[in-house]
């Protein structure tokens, strides 16, 4: 292999969101971006300007981002027009983003079926695009869309695609399988033809999972010269999904001693980021994934467990906490507190690692996280419940019980509605208050009352807002009685945000347990007085 550098191109936000079931809202695109960079990796995929209100959203309000570069998906310039006068296209570059990655076809029978043109004219909208992408200082990127189709039924076409994006100063050109009908080792075998075709070129490569390879396809090609990887966190994406960067990254790192973006420190975080995307996606984790899943390093009763109490390596491929997860000893788990030492780490706590607070924390996360509660998307819930066990945590309110009523009617227009009211008694400061107020719906009704309260004596909460509210049926089989999870992501006028959880059998509580949270974590950051 030439080079050990392996650059990483998430595409998560755009091309994962073509999954069934999955639908980021502006906020989770912005709260994923942020984890994306803080994790390492190269590129962040915002979206496809101008395909929709959500991307427009996205790139209207770019993330400030410290590590990562945010690129704007796009295709090349339609027939007939000049890549200026392309709107399409205009729209792709004229966001702020650093990079622009546009799609052109590399495949003839695409050509003449979909878009209808002259194997040439194709040629020319690739190179008049990226050449206009490039502009400005921006960095172009070419995806060349259904390019081992491609090569198998006209190899010089597809290679000629690739040489006038290079020509036109493509800083990356991306080998696509699009359909993920290719196996591994043809896929090695293609790609070492390209980069022999193009030599000096910078190769990328971008797998789908329809023949459940993508994650080898992907490494088959970095094998082959490939030095750009595209994929998404947990393999989220159209049909069977994308090459999945979890699996990717530590394969790389540490099975074949490639460089990234990511530090051995970032990588502990590959499984806090995997479970961050399923919480915003409101789903459960899959249990059984590759590193990251709960079961992954998890051993039953037997042979396996005192073989691995004697030496790990005989049946695990790697120490969990490389990757942030952790050994299961289903019949005596003695595993986790490093986990939480990393964690206090994060935010500021140092303390000693033999600490009884530690193992009194440990185990009341662990009694939580049983109970239904889950940390790794509620970052503000667990330094909450730390600072509570290890420091300080100011109580600024304390509700003594509220009151929420539904009413469901016809207004004075003909129009059927539905109007909460809240109804809060709460101390602040060593005074008792009664706070009543509508809202559009119990969760709203509540924070408007608690508010009514709270922002006379801390003025700093009016600048807090509620962002995102999520809602998971933890036990579905219980019909009306499950237990749900809330999650409430909130934000201030700075565009820092944070999340908080709370679960419950009932779902207005649940709710209060998350609201109540928020408004701590949010007094505590701004270091209000109680």
């Amino acid at each position: 292999m030439t080079g050990d550098r392996v650059f990483l191109y998430d595409c998560t936000l755009r091309d994962g969101a073509q999954m069934q079931g999955v639908d980021f809202t502006a906020v989770d695109k912005a709260i994923l971006a942020h984890e994306l960079d803080r994790l390492g990796v190269d590129y962040v995929e915002g979206g496809w300007p101008g395909a929709n209100p959500t991307d427009d959203a996205f790139f209207k309000d770019l993330p400030r981002l410290k590590r990562a570069r945010i690129a704007a998906f796009g295709m090349t310039r339609r027939p007939g027009r000049s890549a200026a006068n392309d709107p399409g296209l205009r729209a792709v570059v004229g966001t702020g983003a650093e990079a622009v990655c546009l799609v052109g076809k590399t495949w003839d029978f695409h050509v003449a079926v979909a878009l209808g043109v002259s194997l040439e004219e194709n040629l020319a909208m690739i190179a008049d695009s990226v050449a206009f992408a490039g502009g400005g200082g921006r960095e172009a990127l070419f995806d060349a869309e259904h390019f081992f189709d491609g090569f198998k039924a006209n190899r010089d076409f597809a290679l000629a695609c690739l040489r006038r994006a290079a020509e036109a100063g493509a800083r990356w050109i991306v080998l696509c399988d699009t359909n993920g009908g290719t196996l591994p080792h043809e896929v090695a075998a293609i790609v070492a033809e390209a980069a022999g075709a193009l030599p000096g070129a910078g190769l990328g490569i971008h797998c789908h999972n329809d023949t459940e390879t993508g994650v080898a396809s992907t490494l088959a090609a970095v094998v082959a010269g490939a030095r750009m990887v595209q994929g998404t966190i947990n393999g989220v994406g159209e049909r069977c999904g994308n090459a999945n960067l979890i699996s990717i990254i530590p394969n790389l790192m540490l099975k074949m001693g490639l460089s990234t973006g990511l530090s051995a420190g970032d990588l502990t975080q590959l499984t806090h980021v995997s479970r961050v995307l399923d919480e915003r996606l409101n789903r459960a984790p899959v249990r059984a994934a590759a590193f990251v899943g709960e079961a992954a390093f998890t051993h039953k009763g037997g042979l396996h467990v005192s073989a691995v109490e004697k030496d790990p390596r005989t049946y695990e491929h790697i120490r969990p906490d490389l990757v942030g997860n952790r050994r299961r000893i289903v019949v005596s788990d003695q595993a986790g507190r490093s986990n939480v030492l990393a964690r206090l780490r994060e935010i500021g706590i140092d303390v000693e690692a033999d600490d009884p607070k530690i193992r009194s924390l440990l185990e009341t996360v662990k009694a939580r996280e049983f109970d239904g509660y889950a940390y790794d998307g509620a970052e503000a819930s667990f330094e909450l419940l730390a600072r509570q066990a290890v420091a300080e945590v100011p109580e600024y309110f304390r509700l003594h019980s509220f009151r929420v009523i539904d009413e469901r009617r016809w207004n004075a227009r003909g129009e059927l509605v539905t109007l909460s009211e809240a109804t809060v008694k709460l101390e602040v400061r060593g005074q008792r208050f009664m706070s009543v107020a509508e809202g559009n719906g119990p969760v709203n009704a509540l924070d408007e009352a608690l508010r009514k309260v709270l922002i006379p004596v801390y003025p700093e909460l009016a600048d807090m807002q509620l962002v995102d509210y999520k809602v998971r049926i933890l036990t579905p089989n219980e019909g009306t009685k499950a237990v749900t999870r809330v999650m409430i992501e909130s934000a201030d006028r700075d565009g820092e945000t944070w999340s908080t959880v709370g679960v419950s059998t009932n779902v207005i509580d649940a709710s209060y347990k998350a609201l109540n949270d928020a408004i701590t974590y949010g007094l505590y950051r701004r270091g209000a007085a109680p």
